[in-house]
């Protein structure tokens, strides 16, 4: 038994509210909510997960607390049009602590006031990154797709596709990935009630154990 106990009805319904009161004055005001009813348990649900995610990668950063592991509630809104200065969402990611970490692979956990999802994939995921995902595939197609049939029935593929296949001729299946220019696997869901419930932690571990033989090839194409 963890220490996660859920998040909060109370906790959603603060980000529901942000979204409308987007402003400082509102946050400082309603700042108790957001420590107690967002931030703390969030902090117990990567307690608990880390020993899991450890096993997958001993490299992961899993110290609980925001900017380790933990989203800011704050926007960078330096290179945006929105100057809205808090985000309506949050998250946790279990990633290796790197300078630049858009580029590798990370495990996600993710929710609004009105739906949730977790996976695991790329930021943003450089052209050599898929270039060599790529190679990989034309390689050992069988095998490829013996991982990622597996992976599907419970994962949706999302990222932006390129408009001319990179590889002609090639089967739909395989087409799907190797025409992305990045990608994640993730599992998008609306009901809420999971969330207010300490079996959360181990429905993640599962869906994460799931994604750890993608997550094991990709950091072993990245370390060509």
């Amino acid at each position: 038994m963890g220490n996660f106990r859920g998040l909060t009805q109370g906790g959603l319904n603060f980000l529901q509210q942000l979204s409308h009161n987007n402003n400082k004055e509102w946050f400082s005001e309603n700042r108790e909510v957001y420590d107690r009813q967002i931030i703390a348990p969030l902090r117990d649900l990567v307690d608990d997960l880390a020993a899991d995610m450890l096993a997958i990668d001993d490299q992961f950063e899993v110290r609980p607390s925001v900017t380790k592991t933990i989203s800011r509630i704050h926007r960078d809104t330096r290179f945006s049009l929105d100057k809205s200065p808090y985000r309506s969402n949050v998250w946790i990611v279990f990633k290796r602590p790197r300078k630049v970490w858009t580029d590798s692979p990370v495990f996600f956990f993710e929710f609004a006031s009105d739906n949730w999802r977790f996976g695991m994939g790329y930021y943003s995921a450089s052209r050599e990154t898929m270039n060599r995902l790529r190679e990989h595939i034309a390689d050992n197609p069988r095998s490829f797709l013996q991982m990622a049939g597996k992976i599907r029935k419970h994962f949706d593929l999302e990222g932006e596709s390129y408009k001319r296949p990179l590889v002609k001729n090639q089967a739909p299946e395989l087409a799907e990935w190797a025409n992305r220019k990045t990608f994640a696997l993730i599992d998008q869901r609306y009901d809420m009630a999971p969330l207010f419930s300490d079996p959360l932690p181990g429905l993640l571990r599962d869906g994460f154990q799931r994604l750890e033989p993608l997550y094991q090839l990709l950091v072993q194409l990245e370390s060509r």
